[in-house]
């Protein structure tokens, strides 16, 4: 039974579906249409005369009399309803179209179906035009019977010709037909304008071969002078360019002159290939066929845009009239200004009113409205005016779709755009990411952080190529940043021994900085190399192939560096972590290397005065107090916000009101999906190999005590001042991470400072005072 059970249901999945037997019949049925109305059309062309008369004589529904068309009777009326009554010779564009269908039903080729349908039915039109305007006023016409271009097109041209002239009338129809081929294929009009160039060749090769017989009739010496005349001008152009190494050297300079008139004539009159050593160097052509993502992958959450209604603005606007006139503050004029999240009302108080009374009412004033979020700019930056920012009854999504797809952000000429949100009058929030330089992003658990680093992601994803930028994505939660794992080959940065591209382990985070350090510093090399000071100008120079790869010379692409949660890597690893970034912050922007940290825990000992003066561009979600907005912000403010991605921006010290777009989970994985599913790079981008400080020597053998770590004498100190010895204490009162510190205590018993580890206790001091320590350092410095 199991073996007739296994036969039948071998010959049911031998059974065509439905659809594909649909698809099988409709193909075979165009394909025949296609080569009937073909050999119909063909026929006519020779046939139409006689079998007109036979047809006009006999009744063609019931008498049945042969005729010469190879179609038939239905084959005649079918070509003399498209040659005649339609397009004319334009129809045989109908069996064209006939057979495409019939490729796409057999699964043969696939095709877009709106541009075929489309193209088709205007080179009908254009070809139809084109053709009765050519052969119209010939006898050509009389071969079939009708105008060459069919009753359509001889309607149209004589209504032309009536209104813009012959000559007018042509111009449009040849400008028309270029469109059409345009349509069809670029190479096509590629190939009629090289058709041009290479007759103009022709004639400047001609020209120059007449220059040179006439040269040989000339004596020797002036041949002489005049080819040296020639090899000295192409040496000058080589040396001024600066190419002659890059092109090969001085075996391809001496093929050079050895033909010298030939391979000049040759570059001046054909078109350089695109990659060619005469052409800017292109990185995209490493990924010539990526393209990035559309914005059809993103919602355009159009159920949850609202807009403010009159009655609500109405309503404020009496409440804070009301509320002012309490205190004797007049108004001379008040204004609306509704955004996504917050209406902005700009107040023009009467003279005489100072704006500190206005400021120290803002309890009074969200009082009155029953609002939340409300909070007073006293003045607007700018103006004479008093901002009074109320939120909304029901805030509006901003989705980041309508954003990508703003004019504004399209045209603009960023190196790392960015459009985060809109701000309070609905414009687009969009800045350079490479001009901030450095951002810090802050803001309690739950208010959009994580929403706004995928805003900012995915604005660099729509607009940078992978050849172009490169991210190191770093990650203690390992959740956040996970979903940009595949697009590890095209966008991802790393250590070469690395498994994952995204960082979660805090000693691998450690290598990675250290190892961005050791980037920043190979990339200010190669900027002495070349002459420059900044990225920017390196790369021009680079692209307009200045610079030399065989000096070690390459494409700088920028580097963005992404950190999620900077204070749980304070934490655990403490200075081991700040080092790099501050100095990463302070040197490499000039090199291209930017830096995004964001935490939920805006404190002044994570938010210290090193991190605050490297990161002058600064964003701040909801906070809880007044102080975490002022250690973000050096203002309050964003401890006034409403949540759910109401921000503060700060840049260059003025602060703008934002609501963050909305980029959800399910968005960010049709991002990634996209890309990886194109092709990438064999690998990430590697970065400098990092070896690491010494493991623990204890583990290894002996303690080199001409190695010990730079915090050796200062850990020494600390521990005779206070009397206590232990890792813990260590690694609390010096703000490092836990291994060092074991590393550093190791050293310390090695130089006979503490005793050793027994079990539980704590280490013996074996140095009571400080001046026995200062011999003993003296010592080890000897």
């Amino acid at each position: 039974m199991a073996k007739k059970r296994g036969v039948k249901n071998v010959k049911e999945r031998e059974i065509p579906k439905a659809k594909e037997l649909f698809m099988l019949l409709i193909g075979l049925f165009f394909l025949c249409l296609s080569l009937y109305t073909a050999l119909s059309l063909v026929s006519y062309l020779f046939t139409w005369a006689e079998d007109q008369s036979i047809i006009s004589i006999s009744d063609p529904l019931t008498t049945i009399v042969p005729i010469e068309n190879q179609g038939g009777k239905m084959g005649f009326y079918w070509a003399n309803f498209l040659i005649k009554k339609l397009f004319g010779l334009g129809s045989f564009i109908f069996p064209l179209f006939f057979g495409a269908i019939a490729l796409y039903a057999l699964k043969i080729k696939k095709f877009n179906w709106v541009k075929l349908f489309y193209i088709t039915i205007y080179g009908m039109i254009v070809l139809s035009l084109l053709l009765s305007y050519l052969l119209g006023f010939t006898s050509f016409q009389k071969w079939f019977g009708g105008d060459a271009g069919g009753s359509f097109a001889n309607i149209v041209k004589g209504w032309l010709i009536a209104m813009v002239g012959f000559a007018g009338t042509g111009m449009i129809i040849l400008l028309l037909f270029f469109v059409w081929l345009l349509l069809i294929n670029r190479r096509v009009v590629a190939a009629i304008k090289s058709g041009f160039v290479s007759l103009f060749s022709f004639k400047l090769f001609k020209k120059r071969r007449r220059r040179r017989e006439k040269l040989a009739k000339e004596p020797q010496e002036v041949q002489d002078k005049s080819l040296e005349a020639q090899d000295k001008a192409i040496l000058e152009s080589n040396e001024s360019s600066g190419e002659a190494e890059s092109v090969g050297g001085s075996e391809e300079l001496e093929s050079t002159i050895a033909e010298p008139t030939l391979e000049v004539i040759e570059n001046l009159s054909q078109e350089l290939p695109v990659g060619s050593l005469e052409t800017n160097f292109d990185p995209r052509l490493d990924l010539p066929k990526y393209k990035p993502p559309t914005t059809d992958l993103l919602n355009d959450y159009k159920n949850k845009i609202y807009r403010v209604p009159i009655e609500e603005l109405e309503r404020n606007k009496q409440k804070i009239v009301k509320s002012l006139g309490h205190y004797k503050i007049g108004i001379e004029k008040i204004e609306a200004v509704p955004g996504p999240t917050v209406t902005l009302y700009q107040i023009v108080p009467t003279a005489g009113v100072r704006i500190s009374q206005i400021k120290r009412l803002e309890d009074d004033i969200a009082l009155s409205l029953a609002a939340r979020g409300v909070r007073i700019i006293a003045p607007i930056p700018g103006t004479h005016m008093v901002g009074i920012e109320v939120a909304n009854s029901k805030p509006s999504v901003v989705p980041m779709k309508l954003l990508l797809e703003s004019s504004p952000f399209r045209s603009a000429s960023f190196d790392l755009p960015v459009v985060i949100g809109r701000t309070i009058s609905n414009e687009p929030m969009m800045f350079d990411l490479a001009k901030m330089p450095h951002l810090l992003v802050a803001g309690a658990t739950g208010q959009g952080k994580s929403v706004g680093l995928n805003a900012i992601i995915t604005s660099l994803l729509f607009t940078k190529h992978p050849s172009e930028m490169k991210m190191v994505l770093i990650d203690p939660k390992k959740v956040e940043l996970s979903l940009y794992s595949k697009i590890e080959n095209h966008f991802l940065a790393k250590l070469p021994d690395e498994e994952d591209a995204i960082i979660t382990d805090t000693e691998k985070v450690i290598h990675t900085l250290k190892s961005l350090t050791k980037e920043m510093d190979n990339r200010y090399d190669l900027l002495k190399l070349a002459s420059v000071r900044f990225i920017k100008e390196y790369n021009e120079k680079f692209l307009s192939r200045r610079l030399n790869p065989k000096k070690g010379h390459k494409y700088m692409h920028y580097i963005v560096v992404v950190i999620d949660e900077f204070a749980d890597l304070l934490m655990t690893a403490g200075r081991e972590i700040e080092e790099p970034i501050v100095r990463l912050a302070q040197l490499a922007r000039a090199v291209g290397i930017h830096l995004v940290i964001a935490t939920q825990r805006p404190t002044t000992n994570i938010i210290t005065g090193l991190i605050k003066a490297n990161f002058p561009a600064r964003i701040a979600f909801r906070v809880i107090s007044n102080i975490d907005s002022r250690t973000i912000l050096e203002t309050s403010g964003a401890n006034q916000l409403v949540g759910r991605g109401d921000m503060l921006i700060s840049v260059g010290g003025e602060i703008t009101r934002v609501q963050c777009a909305l980029v959800e989970t399910s968005e960010v994985e049709k991002i990634t999906n996209s890309i990886a599913e194109q092709q990438g790079y064999p690998t990430p981008y590697f970065l400098p190999e990092y070896s690491g400080e010494e493991e623990s020597d204890a583990a290894i053998g002996a303690v080199d005590l001409t190695k010990r770590d730079a915090l050796f004498d200062e850990a020494a100190q600390l521990v005779v001042q206070f009397q206590l010895a232990s890792t813990s204490f260590i690694q609390r009162r010096m703000n490092l991470g836990y291994n060092r510190a074991g590393r550093i205590m190791d050293q310390l018993e090695a130089a006979g400072i503490v005793g050793p580890q027994e079990g539980s206790k704590g280490r013996v001091l074996l140095i009571q005072d400080g001046l026995s320590l200062e011999k003993l350092l003296r010592s080890l410095d000897n």
